[in-house]
């Protein structure tokens, strides 16, 4: 699977390329995430969502680097037909967005979905998702004690996800430093 998956061909060779530069732009903001998008006809799919889910869970994207997990993805599903849009996330955007955000970024898209603008409804998405991401991540960095206890802080390794999602995947000097002194210790520990 690709970033931009169209089964049900509803974009234009030039629309697509507009689309992916989008994408990119996207990851340039946020190097840990991703964004993608799978327009289809889901003629008997009873529960989009679960399909969404379903589908970020499992796809392999063949475009994007091994360095975004489907954890830190994004992916709204629009089926064509019944003109019914989803978006689903990984469980490491649960303490950046809820479902409360992606309805209303949906809504703002709405009309055009309707009207078949997939384009102007897509641009609509990923900027209404780059303002929502943004906010909650300048949220994140004045009130990180908060941020991490509803990321479940106390879990093993659930502060050091929120570190990196914050600064942007870079590990800390200290961290690197450490890693770096017990690698010493274990070589002087073999002699």
């Amino acid at each position: 699977m690709r970033r931009l998956s169209d089964a049900a061909g509803v974009l234009r060779m030039k629309e697509r390329h507009k689309a992916e530069k989008w994408f990119d732009q996207f990851e340039k903001n946020f190097p840990q995430l991703f964004f993608s998008v799978y327009y289809g006809a889901l003629d008997e799919m009873s529960n989009i969502r679960q399909f969404g889910m379903w589908l970020l869970n499992h796809a392999a994207y063949e475009d994007v680097d091994l360095s975004r997990p489907n954890e830190g993805g994004i992916l709204l599903v629009v089926d064509v037909n019944s003109k019914v849009a989803s978006i689903s996330f990984g469980y490491l955007l649960d303490v950046y967005l809820t479902e409360d955000d992606t309805f209303k970024i949906l809504s703002k898209a709405h009309p055009h979905l309707l009207q078949g603008n997939h384009l102007v409804a897509l641009r609509i998405i990923t900027r209404a998702l780059v303002a929502v991401l943004k906010k909650r991540s300048r949220q994140a960095n004045k009130n990180t004690e908060q941020y991490e206890l509803l990321a479940g802080g106390n879990q093993h390794g659930m502060g050091e996800i929120l570190q990196r999602i914050r600064s942007g995947h870079v590990e800390p000097k200290e961290t690197i430093q450490s890693e770096k002194l017990n690698e010493e210790q274990n070589e002087e520990m073999r002699r």
